[in-house]
């Protein structure tokens, strides 16, 4: 029995949106108005391949994209959350599932030297192609009527959890943590053990609040706990493993 802790990534573990951030590799730090209007609700992935793909276009290489990258600042408190997991691994697995890509986020969590704290990142494939511009990938589809059409975080979260129990490997209590309205979605498989929690102030936060209120076809078993810091979660970690 053991602790699973669901991360997240944009505006949770890193305190700004990793896919807007890489804008600023720009000799200019913005994007023509025939890229930013291109943008489809639901469809943001699509969105972001443009985006790259106008960067390329731009001739900004790989290491420029980096080095910008590993710039974004973490969510005050987060580096200590991670470190701390990362001394807890017997007890404690770690998965983040966002609408990122891997490339940035692998990128991000190496350079803060955090990616041992997380076992496993499901988020958009991303890679290089021959021509040295970025290419990113819907992580899967899904019918979910709910979530973007790349992404079904409550999808993910069952097939990881079924896969784990199959394996023998059962979670005493899983955490939950997030700030988006696509983070609303898996909060529905999570049981009365659990705990979600949203970053006040933020999305997921509001639509917690609203589904309390109104007691909406989406019932929450879980508890609600909000959060302002990584120092927050980390001292609700520690109190609930105790």
């Amino acid at each position: 029995m053991s602790t699973l802790m669901v991360f997240d990534f944009d505006h949770t573990v890193v305190d700004d949106n990793s896919d807007t951030w890489v804008i600023k590799c720009l000799p200019d730090q913005t994007l023509p108005d025939s890229v930013k209007n291109s943008y489809r609700k639901g469809q943001w992935t699509e969105y972001m391949g443009r985006v790259m793909n106008h960067i390329g276009e731009q001739k900004v290489g790989c290491d420029r994209i980096r080095s910008v990258m590993e710039t974004i600042p973490f969510t005050d408190g987060m580096t200590d959350l991670l470190t701390f997991i990362s001394e807890n691994k017997r007890a404690i697995d770690c998965i983040v599932i966002s609408d990122s890509n891997t490339i940035f986020i692998d990128w991000i969590l190496k350079a803060a030297g955090h990616r041992t704290a997380v076992d496993l990142v499901f988020t958009n494939p991303a890679r290089f192609n021959e021509s040295g511009f970025m290419e990113v990938e819907c992580y899967h589809s899904h019918d979910c009527q709910k979530c973007p059409v790349n992404l079904c975080k409550r999808k993910v979260l069952e097939q990881y959890l079924s896969e784990q129990a199959n394996g023998g490997r059962k979670y005493q209590q899983i955490f939950y943590v997030g700030d988006g309205g696509n983070d609303l979605c898996p909060t529905s498989c999570l049981r009365a053990s659990d705990v979600v929690m949203p970053r006040k102030g933020y999305t997921l936060e509001k639509l917690l609040a609203r589904l309390e209120a109104h007691n909406g076809d989406m019932p929450l078993q879980a508890k609600v706990i909000s959060w302002s810091s990584g120092s927050d979660i980390l001292q609700e970690l520690k109190a609930r493993m105790q």
